[in-house]
């Protein structure tokens, strides 16, 4: 097997280090001097030395995440976690106990203060999946995230996580034109290319309302997984939802900063789906049928992420990500490649490149 990975996928990204080390805790940084306050208020129980604070790791999003020693603590580190609201401190919350309750290895939450968004967890670690995956360990590593996949979708039920539905599709990827076209590539969104975006829309959101609805984890993938006993460590799950069934296989083989090559993304998916049989869960009994959908739901996932990592850029000045947009143009162009109704969008994606469009497709 053979895999291409990035550097968009470090722990923590230059520009977060740099930003994030001058914000000692008797620095101007007005959030982390609230939250040594804070770790001080509880740094008896937890033997919290304070003068440790230092970056663990950064997102997309603007929590952020700090290391510090706790002689108390069963690997004598804790991490602290700044999430101004609206950021998710609740949900974090809730469904690190949903993941538990499924057997699924998650942080365990020490402390919180859901009104300054301010948390205090375990520390799983500091080696992510991304940092450490070869053609040797791969497979075992790949095959123990689904594992732990299955298990948390074993659980699932309705009423309990936000539905992902039709406008919260819908939503994700209306990103795609307005920053992906509009803002990075600089074109109008004309009435022809509207139309086949809409007809796309339309073809992507019948599919996955249509398949299995479970408890679905949305950013389950390699830089979310951590080396930990037991195996794997889960993290960065305040955004679950209840959803398609297949969105998550195709979040952890089709991820921003890693690429697998086919065969391989075959194994794992055929993988999961004879597990998730065994196991009871409502996966299409035909494999191909199986296969389209997940391949659908993640051409869904890459239309969002065009959209989403040029906001991220633009709007909130995280250029690093801007390197892993090829990525995903080369997934929805290949998707795209084998379904005829995908065709016309397959066909956008070339004229918005400049490339040649296949004869035959018009707008």
């Amino acid at each position: 097997m053979t895999f291409q990975s990035t550097s968009t996928a470090s722990p923590v990204p230059s520009t977060a280090v740099s930003a994030a080390a001058s914000a000692a805790p008797c620095a101007t940084d007005a959030r982390v001097a609230l939250l040594a306050s804070w770790l001080g208020t509880h740094a008896a129980r937890y033997g919290l030395d304070v003068a440790t604070l230092a970056p663990a790791s950064s997102d997309a999003s603007f929590r952020r995440y700090f290391r510090l020693n706790a002689a108390n603590l069963e690997g004598g580190t804790a991490i602290a976690v700044d999430a101004p609201p609206p950021e998710k401190c609740r949900e974090f919350v809730q469904v690190a106990q949903l993941l538990g309750t499924a057997g699924v290895h998650v942080p365990r939450i020490l402390e919180t203060d859901f009104d300054a968004g301010l948390m205090l967890v375990t520390d799983l670690g500091t080696t992510q999946y991304i940092n450490v995956l070869n053609e040797d360990n791969a497979r075992p590593l790949m095959r123990g995230a689904l594992d732990a996949l299955i298990r948390w979708q074993s659980t699932s039920r309705e009423d309990v996580l936000p539905p992902f539905d039709e406008a919260f599709l819908r939503r994700e990827m209306e990103l795609m034109p307005e920053w992906y076209i509009g803002r990075h590539l600089g074109l109008e969104v004309d009435e022809p290319t509207r139309g086949v975006l809409d007809r796309t829309f339309a073809l992507l959101i019948a599919s996955a309302r249509a398949q299995p609805q479970v408890f679905m984890l949305r950013d389950f993938m390699p830089r979310n997984l951590m080396i930990a006993e037991p195996n794997p460590g889960v993290l960065d799950f305040q955004d679950a939802v209840y959803g398609p069934i297949t969105y998550d296989v195709a979040s952890l083989l089709r991820d921003a900063f890693i690429s697998w090559d086919e065969a391989f993304e075959l194994d794992c998916f055929a993988y999961y789906w004879e597990r998730a049989k065994k196991a009871g869960l409502p996966v299409d009994p035909d494999f191909g049928e199986f296969y389209r959908q997940l391949e659908w739901m993640g051409l869904q996932r890459h239309i969002k992420v065009l959209g989403l990592f040029a906001r991220i850029n633009y709007r909130d000045g995280k250029p690093h990500y801007l390197k892993d947009l090829p990525r995903f143009v080369k997934y929805a162009r290949k998707v795209c490649g084998r379904y005829r109704p995908l065709a016309p969008f397959g066909a956008l994606l070339d004229r918005l490149e400049g490339r040649s469009v296949d004869v035959g497709y018009t707008f």
